[in-house]
């Protein structure tokens, strides 16, 4: 016997933290009776319905992505804008992204069916490296930068201790090309970094998250993480 919102997670359906809003919200039937409440215990001879629709176990599938700019990181939209999963309509597992890349910014996207992988990787405490290049407005000084490496306090919380490097600076276009590395992964981090430190980003673009990169991959295009990327990522977020 497992709990249902285990289950859930590991037939792709969501991470495990989704699945619990979505027994709560009243989105699951377990032998045709519809359950919210957390703890419920299932087996293999349960039928485990979500919005009408049986869950299978589903192999486990883990693919690396070059997003493009100007694409969701969702599976649908209700605007009708093109989405990731748009461009893995070959893989017929039911996948979703590891984590998020705004709209505008490109780069590295992780996807997946497998739930507890998601949740490891994607868990605050789990100290994933995620590293950027960014073009921002501005030539800043090393002195300029200084809050990236201490912290800097966004919507009331600090973010942890970050590492950067200047690759280039253009005086004609006064802009800057920045490597920057974090962690952490909360909404518009980058960009909202930047903008604290006084030097809003024109472009960003994921390049490496923990040991993957996106060497051999054009923007749009995808590939399956072998055995030996999926041990070390899940020993990096340990």
């Amino acid at each position: 016997m497992e709990r249902l919102q285990k289950v859930m997670a590991h037939a792709g359906v969501a991470s495990r933290r989704k699945a619990e809003v979505m027994i709560e919200t009243g989105h699951v039937k377990v032998n045709g009776k519809q359950v919210t409440e957390m703890g419920i215990l299932v087996s293999d001879q349960d039928v485990i319905e979500v919005d009408g629709l049986p869950i299978q176990n589903e192999k486990l599938v883990y693919y690396l992505f070059y997003k493009p700019r100007g694409v969701i990181t969702a599976v649908t939209d209700d605007k009708g804008r093109k989405v990731v999963t748009d461009y893995l309509t070959d893989v017929p597992e039911r996948i979703y992204p590891v984590g998020r890349l705004d709209y505008d910014t490109s780069g590295l996207l992780l996807l997946t069916n497998d739930g507890e992988f998601s949740q490891r990787l994607t868990h605050p405490k789990h100290e994933v490296d995620k590293i950027y290049v960014t073009k921002i407005k501005g030539r800043p000084q090393p002195k300029d930068l200084y809050s990236l490496k201490k912290g800097i306090v966004i919507d009331g919380r600090k973010t942890a201790p970050a590492a950067y490097k200047i690759l280039s600076s253009d005086r004609t276009t006064n802009s800057t090309i920045i490597e920057l590395t974090i962690h952490e992964g909360r909404n518009h981090q980058v960009k909202k970094m930047f903008e604290i430190a006084g030097f809003p980003v024109i472009k960003l673009k994921r390049e490496r998250y923990g040991h993957l990169d996106l060497a051999g991959l054009r923007p749009g295009e995808f590939r399956e993480l072998n055995k030996k990327e999926i041990a070390i990522l899940l020993q990096t977020s340990k």
